[in-house]
C-alpha cells in the first residue's frame, strides 16, 4: 500500500470548536426535550419534507460524484508536494462503498460545477429555491451586487435573462479596460453599473437606493427573505401560481416589482437549495444516512456551508461541515452563521431548531483558515500551477481563489482519515470562469498567470 505522510501539503489547519454529530450527543442533551433526540430527528425530517415541497429552478437535485485517489510521485516540489491524483468517474457508492481501512487516501467530489455552463456550483443551488419565488410573486426586476468577477452576479444575470426578467447588477470598483470571465457574462446578460468602493461598503443602503430607482414612483421593492416568509402561507404543494406568472408576462404595462438579492445570495432563501442537496446526497444509493462524512466547502459569504450544516442538522446526519474561510474573520463567519439561522427560523417558523442548537455552542460549521491566508482575491505563487496539475490529472478544473482552497483541505483530511475514518467529500462550488478574469486581479503583471504555466514544465 502506498504510504502518504500528512505533512506533504504543509498545511496549518486551524480548527475551531464545533458541536459533535447529533447521533453522538449524550443524555444531558436528550433531556433538553421531552420527546428525545429520535422524536426531534423525526420532526426535522418531516419539516424538511414540507420545506422542500415547492417549485424549484433545477428539475431535480441530481449531481455527478467523482472519487479522487491520491498517490505519490517521485518528483514533486510544487504547492501540492509529491502528491498526484487520479479520478474515478463511476465510483462505488451506497452500500457498495468500501471502508477506508487498508485503502489508499481518497475523497469524493460533488461535481456541481457541471450543473449549467454558466450558472453552476453553489450559485445554482442558492438560486434553486429563489427563482420560482420570483415568478410566483410577479417580480419584474432583480437587483443584486458583487465584485468585478462575481460568479453570483453573472448567475443572477443569466438566470433572469432565461426567464425574461431584467437584472440590475451593482459591481464594486471601476470598469475594467477589458471585460473577461464573469464580468463579461454579467455585462452580456444584465444591466451593469460600477459602484465606488466607498459606496459599496454600505451594501444594504446601496441596494435599496438602486432598487427604488428601478421601481420608480409606481413600483414596489421587496427583499427575498420576505418572499420566502410569504411563500409558506401562499404556495401549495409545489404548484406554480399561473395567474401571477401570466400577469408577469405583460410586466411592461404594469408597475415594476423589484426584488433585492443580497451579495452572494446570502439570504435565508439561499439555504433551501443546499438543504435539498443534502437530502439528495443522503439517499441510500449515494452516501446514505448512517455514514460519518466530513464535508469540505470553500466559503465566500459562508451561506453554502451554513446551508449544508442546517440540512445535516435537520435530517439528523453525522456529517461535519468544514468551511474554508476566504473573505472574513472567524468572528465574521460566526456572526453570519447566527444571522442566517435566525432569519431561516423566522421565515420558516421552524422553532424546534432551538432545541438542537442548545447542545451546539460552537455552531454548526467548522470554520478553518486557508493554508496561506491572504487578502480576498489574491493569488499566490504556485497556485495556478496547482490548478493545472489537478486539471491534467483528473479532468477537473478548480480555480486558485475558491475551489483550490477546498481541494487542498480535502486532500489533507483524506490522508488523516485513510485508516478507517470518515469519508471526505468536497463540494465543487463552480466559479471556474473566474480563471479567465485572473489578469484583472493582477494589473501590474497581466501575463503573470500565463508565464507561470509556461515555466511549470508540465
Amino acid at each position: 500500500m502506498v504510504s502518504i505522510a500528512v505533512p506533504l501539503l504543509n498545511m496549518k489547519l486551524h480548527r475551531l470548536p464545533r458541536h459533535p454529530p447529533l447521533s453522538s450527543l449524550g443524555n444531558d442533551f436528550r433531556s433538553t426535550t421531552s420527546q428525545g433526540v429520535s422524536e426531534l430527528k423525526l420532526c426535522g425530517e418531516e419539516f424538511v419534507t414540507k420545506l422542500l415541497d415547492r417549485r424549484w429552478t433545477l428539475l431535480n437535485p441530481n449531481t455527478t460524484i467523482h472519487q479522487i485517489k491520491l498517490s505519490t510521485m517521485l518528483h514533486g516540489n510544487g504547492l501540492l508536494g509529491n502528491i498526484s491524483f487520479s479520478s474515478d468517474t463511476h465510483p462505488s457508492l451506497g452500500h457498495g462503498t468500501a471502508d477506508n481501512c487498508n485503502q489508499d487516501p481518497s475523497f469524493y467530489v460533488v461535481r456541481d460545477d457541471l450543473l449549467h455552463p454558466l450558472v453552476n456550483g453553489n450559485k445554482a443551488r442558492k438560486l434553486d429555491g429563489l427563482l420560482p419565488l420570483v415568478e410566483d410573486h410577479s417580480v419584474t426586476d432583480v437587483v443584486s451586487c458583487g465584485g468585478c468577477q462575481s460568479a453570483h452576479a453573472a448567475a443572477v444575470a443569466v438566470s433572469c435573462a432565461e426567464r425574461g426578467l431584467k437584472s440590475h447588477l451593482l459591481l464594486r470598483g471601476e470598469r475594467p479596460e477589458i471585460l473577461t470571465g464573469y464580468n463579461l457574462i454579467s455585462t452580456l446578460y444584465g444591466n451593469v453599473k460600477y459602484v465606488p468602493r466607498s459606496l459599496y461598503a454600505k451594501r444594504e443602503e446601496m441596494l435599496t437606493r438602486h432598487a427604488d430607482l428601478v421601481a420608480g414612483n409606481s413600483g414596489s421593492v421587496v427583499w427575498f427573505n420576505d418572499l420566502l416568509e410569504t411563500s409558506f402561507t401562499t404556495q401549495t404543494s409545489g404548484k406554480p401560481n399561473l395567474v401571477q406568472i401570466d400577469a408577469h408576462m405583460n410586466a411592461d404595462s404594469h408597475p415594476r416589482k423589484v426584488a433585492i438579492i443580497n451579495e452572494g445570495a446570502a439570504d435565508a432563501v439561499g439555504l433551501l437549495g443546499m438543504i435539498r442537496l443534502v437530502q439528495y446526497l443522503s439517499q441510500n444509493h449515494l452516501f446514505g444516512k448512517e455514514r460519518t462524512l466530513k464535508i469540505v466547502v470553500d466559503a465566500g459569504t459562508g451561506t453554502t456551508a451554513v446551508g449544508l450544516g442546517l440540512g445535516a442538522l435537520c435530517l439528523g446526519l453525522s456529517w461535519e461541515v468544514t468551511g474554508v474561510m476566504l473573505a472574513d474573520t472567524v468572528d465574521g463567519y460566526r456572526k453570519k452563521e447566527k444571522c442566517l439561522i435566525s432569519d431561516f427560523k423566522h421565515c420558516t417558523a421552524f422553532h424546534h431548531i432551538d432545541h438542537v442548537l442548545k447542545g451546539m455552542d460552537g455552531g454548526i460549521v467548522h470554520w478553518v483558515e486557508r493554508d496561506h491566508p491572504r487578502k480576498f482575491g489574491n493569488v499566490k505563487k504556485g497556485e495556478v500551477e496547482a490548478c493545472q496539475q489537478i486539471a491534467q490529472q483528473t479532468g477537473i478544473l478548480v480555480d486558485p481563489i475558491y475551489t483550490l482552497a477546498a481541494w487542498e483541505l480535502a486532500t489533507l483530511l483524506s490522508q488523516e482519515e485513510a485508516k478507517g475514518g470518515a469519508k471526505v467529500v468536497m463540494l465543487h462550488t463552480g466559479g471556474t470562469l473566474g480563471m479567465f478574469g485572473l489578469a484583472q486581479r493582477n494589473e501590474e503583471k497581466p501575463n503573470a498567470c500565463c508565464s507561470e504555466l509556461e515555466h511549470s514544465g508540465m
